[in-house]
């Protein structure tokens, strides 16, 4: 290109300028250096253009790249219609820390850090949603609290109905928690928020209901049918309205959240499990605060066992403050959530089935009898968490705290506590 310019300079030099001129011609456009320029930006520009020619090609093939996959997604999106179910959940809550997720603090393994795992590995939601469990719209019924365990929790969120949903899932949980069944939900269902009421049980040693100066390590004791009376009877003023500000922390005696509703509270009739006795207390209400289940018992096993008046129940309804004690967590299950008014209203509409869980009663009993009640009585006789628990008991000093005045006791010896 550059010879071809020069020789061109030297022709318009000699030849075509001084013929131009002889016509009129203006020097600017005459100029030979101007002319040679613009062959070598020419030269330049095709260059530049076969450069950017190239460029697109790889630009190209990003793209492509990144449709492919973002119509393989939609293609499998496609395929497994995105839907809003309810999971049945059952769980032995021994070793972990709740139900609830804490994504910011992975070293305390939850419930629900096991079910997204196993969620993403079966294809049920996308990798990212783990991360945030707001793009599935998940909720779960109740927030166990530490060692807690479930026979009937129920979660709700979105999910893409992948074929055999329920043995997938399953395969990616540890054999202590499992899915065992799943029905599709309106779009605005919320297992929390749509929840009526939540039925929990509390096993524990009848021991737990002697006298307190009986040996709570003896494995012998029966519980009398006298004695089951008297702690029925006592379950029994629990029912209704009442103000549990003293059964929880960090609520106030005129906080209108802390009124609960319980409907029904009973101790059931004893059995033996490795030489020693058990009882299961069931309770239900319209919904519970945290340890509030195990203050209620707490409180019962210190009235019969007499170290506090059964007027301490009734008192600590009231603006003073009680000391009430809270009963080890071990013991507690989340036996089922009722959705009285979803299934009146949707549990017909030939869309929706109703979440009562018939048939997946044999499966619940089977997975309590299996994972739950052994690992109970397994853990009480070795760890004596009630034992450890009840030998505190005198610490506490109930009638002190109904002025506001708690005092502490170690030994024998009385100790100024502020609360």
């Amino acid at each position: 290109m550059l010879r071809c310019c020069r020789i061109i300079h030297i022709l318009s030099r000699h030849t075509f300028i001084p013929a131009l001129k002889s016509k009129g011609w203006p020097d600017p456009i005459l100029n030979p250096r101007g002319f040679c320029m613009s062959c070598k930006m020419t030269e330049e520009s095709t260059d530049a253009q076969i450069k950017a020619l190239k460029r697109p090609a790889d630009d190209t093939l990003v793209e492509t790249e990144h449709e492919d996959k973002k119509l393989k997604t939609d293609q499998d999106e496609r395929k497994y219609p995105k839907k809003k179910v309810a999971l049945l959940m059952a769980y032995s809550g021994k070793g972990y820390y709740g139900m609830q997720r804490n994504a910011k603090n992975s070293q305390f393994r939850t419930i629900e850090d096991e079910l997204v795992t196993a969620l993403v590995r079966a294809g049920c939601i996308p990798e990212g949603h783990g991360d945030d469990m707001k793009k599935m719209s998940f909720q779960r019924c109740a927030r166990t609290d530490k060692g807690v365990s479930a026979a009937g929790q129920v979660v709700s969120l979105k999910v893409w109905m992948i074929d055999n949903i329920l043995d997938k899932m399953n395969a990616h949980l540890p054999p202590h928690i499992r899915i065992l069944g799943y029905k599709r939900v309106t779009g605005g269902f919320n297992s929390k928020n749509n929840c009526d009421a939540r039925t929990y049980s509390y096993m524990l040693p009848t021991v737990s209901f002697s006298p307190k100066d009986y040996n709570q390590e003896d494995t012998s004791f029966r519980l009398s049918s006298d004695t089951l009376q008297k702690v029925n009877q006592l379950f029994g003023l629990y029912k209704g309205t009442h103000n549990f500000h003293n059964f929880t922390s960090q609520k106030g005696p005129r906080d209108p959240s802390a009124k609960r509703y319980i409907t029904h509270m009973s101790c059931g009739e004893p059995f033996v499990r490795q030489e020693a006795e058990f009882a299961i207390i069931t309770v239900r209400g319209q919904s519970f605060m945290m340890h509030q289940i195990r203050k209620m018992i707490g409180l019962v096993i210190a009235v019969v066992k007499g170290y506090v008046d059964e007027g301490v129940i009734e008192r600590s309804w009231g603006e003073d403050k009680v000391d009430v004690p809270k009963a080890p967590g071990l013991g507690l299950v989340l036996e089922k959530v009722h959705f009285d008014r979803y299934n009146k209203r949707f549990g017909g509409d030939g869309i929706h089935e109703t979440l009562e869980w018939t048939e997946e009663k044999e499966a619940i009993t089977a997975f309590k009898d299996k994972h739950i009640y052994p690992s109970i009585v397994e853990a009480e006789l070795h760890e004596k968490s009630m034992v450890n628990w009840m030998a505190t008991l005198y610490i506490h000093d109930f009638e002190a705290t109904a002025t506001g005045n708690q005092e502490c006791k170690v030994g024998n010896v009385w100790l100024g506590c502020l609360k």
